[in-house]
């Protein structure tokens, strides 16, 4: 309730209201909901249930990783029962495979689960629950292991992944104002307890970085995640810069005109070069390229550097990139 003793609205509609008119959802179509009956997914639940009255759907993934995960669907199906929306729940294999952390392994069959789900729902998008202290937490993450602008751009509020587009609408809304409308409205959510398990170093940033901050700079989600917007705009004309420069090289580069580029120009097609193949090369990696590449002044000289699972190498004036069994080529 609010001081006027009229019920609160939930912190989502407006949310919502805003992400929907920078990315318009046609009057027809139906809108999915991940759904995990978390208290984020919740809230947005119902408030993309209240915006579309009889449009949206939920999702459920069953990842199978801990016993609670069977408490989670019960509670979902009943919860979507009670609110009139139709739910549909899949099992998924989150198993990692060697060399994969099992938080990755997990998120990746989770969107892959998700957009199929979405795309058998004929939905037009599949909203997420992250929020604000979500995308602080991505910061401080990628801050912490020296991210470039990508990683300090956080989580983006729209994104397409395995065929399907995603979008993020609660990033600036805080977990605290989530919850406190909820429970103000008796509606029920569960809490996984994998959350609170500080092995995991997203939960330790949650459970002692966040109050040190809030203690510290009162406010600071909001201008960490001006921060990460800045990153982001910041990342976008980068790209357009390695457009450029890729048209002027030609993908794969042609060297000659790689090195006509200032070092750093170099450096950003390069990297653009090889996210267009699926590939991100380290800091260090990147460097040592770009050495290889500078010393690259004669027909004779070769180019070799493991990068991920391949090579990238010289083919006679341009750049290569390709398996490791590939042979160089002068």
């Amino acid at each position: 309730m609010n001081p006027a003793g009229h019920p609160s609205a939930n912190p989502c509609e407006q949310a919502l209201a805003a992400w929907s008119g920078r990315h318009p959802v046609s009057s027809t179509s139906v809108v999915a909901v991940a759904y995990s009956a978390g208290a984020d997914s919740t809230a947005l639940l119902l408030a993309g249930a209240s915006r579309w009255p009889g449009r949206v759907v939920a999702l459920h993934v069953h990842h199978g990783l801990q016993a609670a995960a069977d408490g989670f669907e019960q509670h979902a199906r009943a919860f979507c029962d009670q609110h009139g929306v139709p739910l549909r729940v899949t099992h998924v294999d989150a198993s990692h495979e060697r060399g994969q952390s099992p938080e990755d392994a997990a998120r990746d069959a989770r969107y892959a689960a998700l957009a199929r789900l979405s795309q058998d729902a004929g939905a037009a998008c599949v909203l997420l629950g992250q929020h604000a202290d979500d995308q602080v937490e991505t910061l401080l993450l990628a801050l912490s292991r020296g991210a470039g602008l990508p990683g300090l751009a956080a989580m983006p509020e729209r994104f397409e992944r395995h065929g399907e587009v995603f979008g993020r609408p609660l990033l600036g809304v805080a977990a605290a104002d989530l919850r406190s409308w909820l429970q103000d409205h008796g509606h029920t959510f569960v809490d996984d307890p994998s959350n609170i398990d500080e092995r995991f170093t997203r939960n330790r940033i949650r459970a002692r970085l966040l109050p040190a901050w809030e203690a510290c700079f009162p406010g600071f989600r909001g201008l960490l995640a001006r921060s990460a917007r800045h990153a982001a705009q910041a990342q976008r004309l980068l790209d357009e810069l390695a457009a450029i420069d890729l048209a002027r090289t030609g993908s794969p580069p042609a060297i000659e005109a790689l090195q006509s580029l200032s070092r750093d120009r170099q450096g950003n097609a390069l990297r653009a070069w090889l996210r267009q193949l699926g590939v991100a090369p380290s800091a260090a990696q990147l460097d040592e390229l770009l050495d290889q590449v500078a010393d690259c002044i004669t027909r004779g000289h070769g180019i070799r550097l493991k990068v991920a699972s391949g090579f990238v190498t010289r083919d006679g004036a341009r750049l290569s990139y390709g398996p490791a069994s590939q042979p160089p080529t002068l």
